[in-house]
């Protein structure tokens, strides 16, 4: 029912106001919390077990350094949020009964009643594929790209270096497994509208969006993507690098 990001924006805006333009994002924070500071931590972890005798790191350990790191059944949650104002406007139904409800909370239980606790885990896979995938060229790629930029005297990156990094990193990253992110939200749209396709695992939906839409589009939402992607990496690489949390914690970062 969209035509582009544009058209989702002025649909979106106009039935449900500002408010609707932040559907999920409690859900959003609770995620990425988390989620970021296990990847950053874990990332940092592994190159450093990772490492030789002599201080080098090759780019297949680092691929491995970056693509070690977790996710949690909260990305379903989000969508559904998300997914909400178009439920409605659809009428979608999914076996009689759509799971509409105005929380995170209240989806949660609906889900746990409905299908169970495994399904909070639906599309799992999916997004383990594409969360890893990211990983496994972000890091790299922004350490690399990090290294290019000036230093400070103690060594460390300047600010602006490390945010060019991450942003430069978190686009490259966000275009590349942009088709897994197709495949995990096809996957985790829980409501359906009459005649909307269902799928039945990832490789059912790859061969179903293909063959009905075209392989342009695993590459819907992939501006959307760098625009939340890009800054959102470039701010935490920068947090991350300035040793913002250990000064908070009154921690000495060389130490």
């Amino acid at each position: 029912m969209y035509r582009s990001m544009f058209d989702c924006f002025a649909k979106t805006f106009r039935k449900e106001g500002l408010f609707g333009m932040y559907r999920g994002s409690a859900v959003n924070i609770l995620l990425i919390t988390p989620e970021k500071a296990i990847k950053l931590a874990a990332n940092d972890f592994f190159r450093h077990k990772l490492t030789d005798e002599n201080g080098r790191l090759s780019i297949p350990k680092e691929m491995i350094s970056g693509g070690a790191a977790v996710t949690t059944p909260m990305e379903l949650l989000k969508i559904q949020l998300q997914d909400a104002g178009r439920v409605s406007a659809k009428g979608a139904i999914e076996g009689g009964e759509a799971i509409v409800a105005t929380s995170a909370t209240a989806i949660a239980l609906k889900l746990i009643k409905t299908r169970g606790i495994l399904g909070l885990y639906r599309g799992t896979t999916a997004t383990m594929l594409r969360d890893v995938s990211f990983s496994v060229i972000y890091f790299p790629l922004f350490a690399n790209l990090n290294k290019l930029g000036p230093k400070r005297k103690d060594g460390g990156s300047v600010f602006w270096a490390s945010f060019l990094a991450g942003c430069c990193a978190g686009s490259v990253a966000a275009v590349s497994v942009n088709p897994f992110d197709v495949i995990k939200t096809r996957l985790q749209v829980l409501n359906k509208a009459k005649g909307e396709v269902t799928y039945n695992g990832i490789l059912d939906a790859f061969i179903k969006i293909s063959k009905s839409e075209g392989y342009g589009a695993f590459l819907r939402g992939a501006g959307c993507r760098i625009m939340v992607i890009a800054p959102l990496f470039g701010i935490a690489q920068t947090v991350y690098f300035l040793g913002v949390g250990e000064f908070l914690l009154g921690i000495n970062k060389t130490n």
